[in-house]
């Protein structure tokens, strides 16, 4: 039993204990017990709309009725709410659902349930509680070979039935209790195709293709070379980067940097690739985190300290950087190959006196990539910090740079 549902069934039975005792103590009084009649959403009129579903997700409601002021336990499908008592009348109870219900172990019992128990007794409303459709929020290698494990991120990917990545149908799967990750081994044959996920509540698919090795790639140092070749040396060794697809590229800053050592030009530490159409002349007037570039980056020893900045045509006026360890207590390091995915609207100016890539966004894709959306990409191994930040250097396979719709 996961920790989240031992503390979820732990405070509905201290609840429920709670209740039971207060209960015993009100009987004498004859007090009336609750009454629902309906929800309607919290919001400012004329939002406030009765409701006839629930879609829970972390909204706010308010719960409508009698005798609902001294509540000791609410729950929605058996999850018990948090609620504060200064939101509450006789008559109403302003409570915020939950933000992820584990479907997959509501009790046929709590199903499409409201329960409400106050110090003078209990009482259930049958309401349609609708499981939301999925979403998929990142895939761990959108490149992976067969054989290899993968996982996705999401949301409410309960009671799921079929599964298909990059065109092939995934038989065997594992979703997590919360509904927010599904793992699978890639199938024997697999072409460029979207991911797509259907579930009891609905489909969903990404925008964009895994395993497709030409829509969208600047560069993948195979059969679509940009590449300049006086950058980082390239490899396709599978022994220090196992799970690689052919060639990819090595950038190496040579061991720990300085403070604000920017001489990317060093050997090793700069990948430059020669104009390559970013995204789509007729998509140019989309909104810029509509599309993102997006890599397969391999690092297989500690990384601490050191930025790799993404720059187009190598301008400094937009940049991204891309600082994983900061998302870490200990140093970054991957096992095996994992995909970097980019928003366009993280390319970001330079301040007056901040830090490079720390500004704003563009505008447009236009003011970020040129009036054709055609133009180069750098990536370059910095310090631009005030201290040698990092004791490791960074060494790290870069392969399939490309651009993609996520949105």
């Amino acid at each position: 039993m996961s920790h989240t549902r031992y503390n979820a069934h732990t405070r509905l039975l201290l609840a429920g204990v709670t209740a039971l005792l207060l209960l015993a103590a009100c009987k004498k009084t004859g007090a009336p017990g609750p009454v629902i009649t309906g929800l309607r959403n919290y919001a400012p009129a004329p939002a406030d709309t009765t409701l006839t579903t629930l879609t829970p997700a972390g909204q706010w409601v308010v719960i409508e009725g009698h005798n609902l002021k001294n509540a000791v336990q609410i729950s929605v499908d058996g999850v018990p709410l948090s609620f504060n008592f200064g939101l509450f009348s006789d008559t109403t109870a302003i409570v915020q659902l939950p933000t992820v219900i584990p479907y997959n172990t509501v009790a046929p019992a709590d199903n499409n349930k409201i329960a409400y128990v106050t110090t003078s007794g209990s009482t259930t409303f049958s309401f349609p509680i609708v499981v939301p459709p999925p979403g998929i929020t990142g895939i761990s290698n959108e490149m992976a070979n067969p054989g290899d494990s993968v996982h996705i991120t999401g949301a409410n990917v309960f009671l799921l039935s079929d599964l298909h990545f990059g065109g092939s149908a995934v038989t065997s799967f594992n979703t997590s209790s919360d509904g927010t990750t599904v793992g699978f081994v890639v199938p024997p044959s697999t072409t460029g195709g979207p991911v797509s996920i259907t579930t009891k509540s609905g489909t969903t698919a990404t925008p964009f293709n895994v395993e497709d090795s030409i829509d969208g790639v600047l560069c993948n140092f195979d059969n679509v070379m940009t590449y300049q070749y006086w950058s980082a040396a390239m490899d396709n060794s599978g022994i220090d980067y196992p799970g690689n697809r052919g060639q990819y590229a090595v950038l190496n800053s040579g061991g720990p940097l300085s403070n604000n050592d920017g001489s990317w030009w060093n050997s090793g530490r700069s990948i430059n690739c020669n104009p390559a159409q970013w995204v789509p002349a007729a998509n140019l007037g989309d909104p810029v985190g509509n599309w993102a570039l997006k890599f397969e980056i391999s690092v297989p020893n500690p990384w601490n300290g050191i930025s790799i900045f993404i720059v187009p045509n190598g301008n400094w006026t937009y940049l991204a950087r891309y600082e994983p360890w900061k998302a870490t207590s200990a140093a970054f390091t991957t096992t095996g190959w994992q995909t970097v995915t980019i928003p366009l609207s993280s390319f970001l100016t330079t301040p007056s006196g901040g830090k490079d890539g720390t500004g704003n966004a563009a505008s447009s894709l236009t003011t970020l990539l040129g009036s054709t959306g055609n133009t180069g990409v750098n990536v370059y191994v910095m310090n631009d910090g005030a201290a040698a930040m990092s004791a490791t250097g960074v060494v790290a396979g870069i392969d399939n740079i490309r651009v993609v719709r996520i949105k």
